[in-house]
């Protein structure tokens, strides 16, 4: 209680809004459900697609506390195909998704759903992942983590579709897209966080970095005796 009676309000927490700005380029192919034939096919009809993106979140501790990690979106989808550049109407990114166990390793997902419509007026959701795993038989741990980091294995589906209803939803093409290494450069130098003061930023962009590299730790962490989740410990 205060001295005059009333009751004590909590403490408000700062909030801290962090964002970054991603751009990424591939090849699909219309028609065509499976990943690496739709990059490939693609690739060899010139048939590109890009997207480029900011995202953020306008609190970054509720966001790290978020077990789906969900953040909003926005930007624009650029192919020729579909009609030049066209402005994402909504976005959503999930930065790590518990993706279970795949052969006894934990995996962990990248989202990213993209509603916008051609140059015509057709919605259309561009839906994709990345798939974050340690192979059994890794042969440079520095190289998995560099594709499985940067290669968003995506689908162009017709309409605006919810994640529950992509099953049922018609397939416009699919198709692999990628960060190449000069725009990677170019997105390091992106991050932004603003707050309230400077120790409080850094702070907020600390505890970012550290969810970051935790949950790549947990899927990329040494298979060593004496490291791991319990395995091999004397």
């Amino acid at each position: 209680m205060t001295a005059a009676g009333r009751p004590a309000t909590a403490a408000v927490k700062p909030k801290y809004h962090l964002h970054f700005t991603e751009e990424m380029k591939g090849f699909f192919t219309f028609d065509e459900t499976e990943y690496q034939r739709g990059f490939e096919a693609g690739r060899a009809t010139g048939s590109a697609v890009m997207f480029h993106l900011t995202i953020g979140t306008d609190d970054t501790y509720a966001f790290i506390a978020d077990p789906n990690h969900v953040t909003p979106a926005v930007g624009y989808v650029e192919s020729d195909v579909l009609g030049g550049r066209l402005a994402v109407e909504r976005g959503v990114f999930n930065l790590f998704v518990d993706a279970g166990e795949i052969n006894g390793e934990p995996a962990r997902h990248m989202l990213y759903r993209l509603w916008f419509s051609d140059a015509v007026g057709h919605p259309l959701t561009l839906t994709g992942f990345k798939d974050i795993r340690h192979p059994a038989a890794a042969l440079s741990q520095f190289k998995d983590v560099w594709g499985e980091t940067t290669t968003l294995y995506t689908k162009i589906l017709a309409g605006h579709v919810e994640a529950a209803d992509d099953y049922a939803a018609a397939v416009i093409g699919a198709g692999i897209i990628h960060i190449l290494p000069l725009d990677f450069a170019r997105q390091l130098t992106t991050f932004r966080v603003k707050g309230a003061a400077l120790s409080g930023r850094w702070k907020a962009f600390q505890a970012f970095g550290a969810l970051f590299m935790g949950q790549l730790w947990e899927v990329f962490q040494p298979r060593l005796p004496w490291v791991g989740r319990g395995r091999g410990r004397p």
